[in-house]
């Protein structure tokens, strides 16, 4: 018996083939739109154009005083008075200190009542020797007489002078019990009061600093030093020691005060890799206190056309600097280069960027790879700076 099949209907292996067809592209007509690709990120770039600046050196310093004294007795003796308030300001040869001066004033008595008894004794040998010298010439001395009394009377002589040099030294003396002050300038506090022994030029009283001019020691890098150095020969240009200066304080942006390098030491310290340099600052109204922190700025070249980026666009690479900018199909292309200083926010570029070229500032971690596609927009309000 063979297998009965079922009839076909009409429906024949064609007409099921178009169906299939119709069913898969109604599908494909139902299916969800691809989604366009991401637009390519803002990015704000800086056009590089060269800026004409003049370079300045900054420096860390400190104050000091042109005179400073620790002040010490010259004599020995008990203080009895102290005549300064401390902190005040002084002129010279003020007296500051007083010593118990009743012991140098008897010394001073003993060494007077000495000399009158020495100049006594030389005026009496004098006598003598002219009474000796007239019976000589009457032949009714002998000359051992003559020679005796020349001696004595040459012994008195120098006894006086040597009672002489004992009054002025009490009197020097007594004169040292008042301790002046050697300078003007400002007193420290008193480290010895009433009562208390001070030893000659042992026992430290007070310390005085000048006030008016100070200066200003800083130490200048071996770079900055060769770069003056080779700027000496240059017309127009004054060596480091007569360059002016601007300073600062510590609580002060900016650099107020004008002043100028009068000193340059002779040798670098090897240690620190450094020289030391002295600027010279008028102070008439005592507001650099020795001691303080100042900041020194000071002229480096004439002016010269750099070009300079914001100092944010910089990107690091182990030990190599970088930063991004838009080619000319708006890709974004990385460019090492060597920078310099940075001045206002703005960091020089020394090598490997030129001007016109569109340098990547703002939207730079929008960047994922070098050339990433990119749409530069210009910042505005670019400055030109002069510094």
């Amino acid at each position: 018996m063979s297998a009965s099949r079922a009839p076909d209907r009409g429906f024949g292996l064609p007409f099921r083939l178009t169906l299939g067809v119709v069913a898969l592209a109604l599908s494909a007509c139902d299916a969800p739109a691809p989604k366009p690709a991401f637009p390519p990120p803002e990015v704000g770039v800086s056009i590089l154009a060269p800026q004409s600046i003049e370079l300045k050196d900054e420096f860390n310093g400190r104050v000091e005083a042109v005179d400073a004294v620790s002040l010490r007795p010259r004599v020995s003796g008990y203080l009895q008075k102290v005549a300064v308030k401390e902190g005040d300001h002084v002129a010279a040869g003020a007296v500051l200190f007083v010593i118990d001066q009743r012991p140098y004033r008897i010394a001073l008595t003993r060494a007077e009542a000495q000399f009158q008894q020495a100049r006594a004794a030389a005026n009496l040998a004098q006598v003598q020797l002219a009474r000796v010298k007239a019976l000589q010439a009457a032949r009714a001395s002998s000359q051992e007489e003559l020679d005796n009394a020349s001696g004595t009377q040459v012994q008195l002589d120098a006894a006086l002078r040597g009672a002489a040099a004992a009054v002025d030294e009490a009197r020097l003396n007594l004169s040292f019990t008042e301790v002046k002050s050697p300078i003007a300038g400002r007193v420290g506090r008193a480290l010895l009061t009433v009562g208390n022994l001070a030893q000659a030029d042992q026992t430290v009283l007070t310390t005085i600093v000048s006030q008016d001019p100070v200066y200003v020691y800083f130490d200048s890098d071996e770079q900055s030093y060769l770069r003056y150095t080779a700027q000496r020969s240059d017309a127009g240009t004054r060596p480091i020691q007569q360059r002016p200066v601007r300073i600062g304080l510590a609580n002060q942006p900016d650099f107020p005060y004008a002043g100028t390098v009068d000193f340059l030491d002779n040798r670098f310290d090897p240690a620190t890799g450094t020289i030391r340099a002295r600027a010279r600052i008028a102070n008439p109204d005592y507001r650099f206190t020795p001691g303080l922190y100042a900041r020194i700025q000071l002229s480096g070249t004439n002016a010269q056309d750099v070009l300079m980026v914001d100092d944010k666009a910089l990107l690091t690479d182990q030990d190599q600097r970088y930063v991004y900018v838009v080619g000319a199909d708006n890709k974004a292309l990385r460019r090492d280069v060597k920078v310099g200083r940075v001045i206002a926010g703005q960091r020089i570029i020394q090598a490997g960027l030129q001007a016109g070229d569109q340098v990547v500032v703002d939207g730079v971690q929008k960047i994922f790879y070098p050339g990433a596609p990119v749409k530069p927009v210009p910042l505005a309000g670019s400055r030109s700076l002069t510094h």
